[in-house]
């Protein structure tokens, strides 16, 4: 039972216990990413996953563990992430709203919401920028499977912005990963890469607000 938890606890935060995963796990440790990633992004209701820190870690972790594959892991985790959201497309096709009627924890009107309100501002694009909006990067499939996306459209956005986010984050652990600051300072590296991916979320409601007359003008600066 204990083995149990323990192995929850790191599938929950194997960003954190990546190095711990690979040496307990090995190849199977590949399997782990690829689930946590197709999870992220395919299930609506695990926005909690770890993401970006995630492939952050596991590319920066490849620069310097020969047991993993930078190659493989761009190939598994943009499969991953590209399946994920054809998932999530799916799921709000066959949905749709009703889902959001709930008391659902994960299954907030205020996530989907905002959500709509990034398609209303960036269009098919909202696809790709998603993925780099922690929350967002979850619900923006769903929602367009809800109907604002027609599936073939979808797909060319999805490709794109699967691949882009996977090859950022793991090639930017990857060439980093060798560094003296990155190996000494790995935990607040990836505290800053979470940070960072929540800045967008961060000023989209702060404009919101201001526009909203809640704050003054110069309150963003």
């Amino acid at each position: 039972m204990n083995h149990l938890i323990e192995l929850i606890n790191i599938f929950l935060h194997l960003d954190k216990y990546l190095g711990q995963a690979i040496s307990d796990y090995g190849t199977w440790t590949y399997l782990m990413l690829f689930l946590i990633v197709f999870c992220e992004t395919g299930l609506v209701v695990t926005p909690f996953l770890p993401g970006d820190s995630l492939l952050f870690a596991a590319g920066a972790l490849a620069a310097t563990v020969p047991a993993l594959d930078v190659k493989l892991l761009l190939m598994l985790l943009g499969v991953a992430a590209i399946l994920g959201d054809t998932v999530n497309y799916a799921i709000g096709k066959a949905i749709g709203p009703r889902a959001f009627t709930s008391n659902v924890r994960f299954l907030k009107r205020e996530y989907l919401k905002r959500t709509q309100q990034f398609y209303e501002k960036h269009g098919g694009k909202t696809i790709i920028l998603a993925r780099f909006v922690p929350i967002v990067r979850t619900f923006a499939p769903f929602v367009a499977g809800v109907g604002t996306m027609k599936y073939g459209r979808f797909v060319v956005y999805n490709v794109a912005g699967g691949c882009l986010w996977v090859a950022m984050f793991t090639l930017g652990g990857f060439f980093f990963g060798n560094l003296d600051f990155v190996k000494k300072n790995f935990s607040l590296v990836v505290v800053g890469i979470v940070l960072i991916s929540v800045m967008p979320m961060v000023w989209e409601l702060l404009k919101a607000r201001r526009e909203a007359g809640q704050l003054p003008p110069n309150a963003t600066h």
